[in-house]
């Protein structure tokens, strides 16, 4: 008989869960295994809200399990570590993102792309190699793999660094691999959320050119003045968009709506790239006619694998790039998710674990 989330493995672990598909997330008595001789135990102290975890809760996509513990932009200090660990140490600020686990031995983890690895295991709602369901950030601690952990740099504060390891890995990898990352090339960057101010952020600091492509006029003065990019267009304003077609290298799409990609595809020059970083829900209609005028791309680009993502927090710490974060308690949670439906955030609610999560 399957043991109860409680019993399941030896150290007593207390988070918050969604137990259905009404999302609503509550109180939640479970367990974690002890550490393991590779292992590293963390307090974790803040955890990112990512639109991916209210699509979960929601099982918007259709595969969720319950009980449900989001979360996976989870910082914190270390507690504990196996006696085969090496990078890791008592003290430690670490952080995990959206993965915990890989074969690791595919092609794409020998190229350090855990990511795209056909057996990645999610850092919740999924299962890890010992059978039992992983369970993410929104609790009182982790255990994972040292491959799987990235250092947080001390000069990042944790609440702003958290949302990097999934909004900050999202587009620094779609930038890098893509070669939008050329001072002086003009690089566009659709929709002004939680992954678009941190691709703002990321190739500023790459010396790139940035436009902001929004359908909100009010985000111009946010975009220019606080996060400092060169321009700002309105895309229902076919004046605007028509003045700009042709003058892109490329296009960071971080929209997760339907919405139309032909005038984005105008925009770029020949042999643009348009890289689509957002996960609408509904397919999209691509018009071919003008990627073959042009030579130009559309693809597609999924977080970063684990020397990516270290590679990228270092980044970010030298150019002292960190989200626009609003902290909350762990009882604002539901209403948390309420506001992030409706997009009311900016940009990116960040769970004061550490301080508020409390067991009863």
């Amino acid at each position: 008989m399957a043991k109860s989330p409680e019993h399941e493995h030896p150290k007593k672990a207390f988070g918050w869960a969604a137990r259905d598909s009404s999302g609503v997330l509550s109180p939640f008595n479970f367990s974690r295994r002890e550490t393991g001789e590779k292992d590293v135990t963390f307090k974790v102290l803040y955890c990112g809200i990512c639109h991916t975890d209210l699509h979960t809760v929601k099982n918007d996509w259709g595969c969720s399990t319950y009980p449900l513990v989001p979360g996976h932009e989870i910082v914190g200090v270390v507690t504990e570590v196996g006696s085969k660990v090496e990078k890791f140490k008592v003290g430690d600020k670490v952080g995990v993102g959206c993965i915990v686990g890989s074969c690791q031995s595919c092609d794409n983890c020998a190229n350090n792309l855990e990511n795209y690895c056909p057996k990645y295991i999610l850092t919740y709602g999924a299962k890890y190699h010992d059978g039992t369901i992983t369970y993410g950030g929104y609790s009182d601690f982790m255990v994972a793999d040292e491959h799987f952990v990235i250092r947080v740099p001390d000069n990042l504060p944790l609440d702003g660094a958290a949302p990097l390891l999934c909004a900050g890995i999202t587009t620094y990898s779609a930038l890098r691999y893509y070669g939008l990352d050329k001072p002086g090339m003009h690089v566009g960057v659709v929709g002004l959320g939680g992954l678009g101010h941190v691709a703002v952020k990321f190739a500023k600091a790459l010396g790139v050119r940035v436009t902001v492509i929004s359908t909100s006029p009010n985000k111009k003065k946010e975009a220019i003045e606080h996060l400092c990019a060169d321009s700002f267009l309105v895309s229902r304003d076919q004046d605007q968009m028509q003045a700009a077609v042709g003058t892109m290298d490329g296009i960071i799409d971080t929209v997760s709506a339907v919405h139309p990609l032909l005038p984005l595809i105008a925009l770029l020059k020949s042999n643009g790239k348009l890289v689509m970083v957002g996960a609408p829900e509904k397919p999209l209609e691509l018009p071919v006619f003008p990627l073959l005028m042009g030579r130009k791309m559309v693809a597609g680009s999924n977080i970063g694998g684990m020397k990516e993502t270290q590679e990228m927090i270092d980044f970010a710490a030298k150019h002292n790039i960190t989200a626009q974060v609003e902290v909350i308690p762990i009882d604002y949670l539901n209403t948390a998710m309420e506001r992030l439906a409706k997009t009311d955030v900016r940009y990116r609610f960040v769970i004061d674990v550490g301080n508020t999560l409390k067991s009863s």
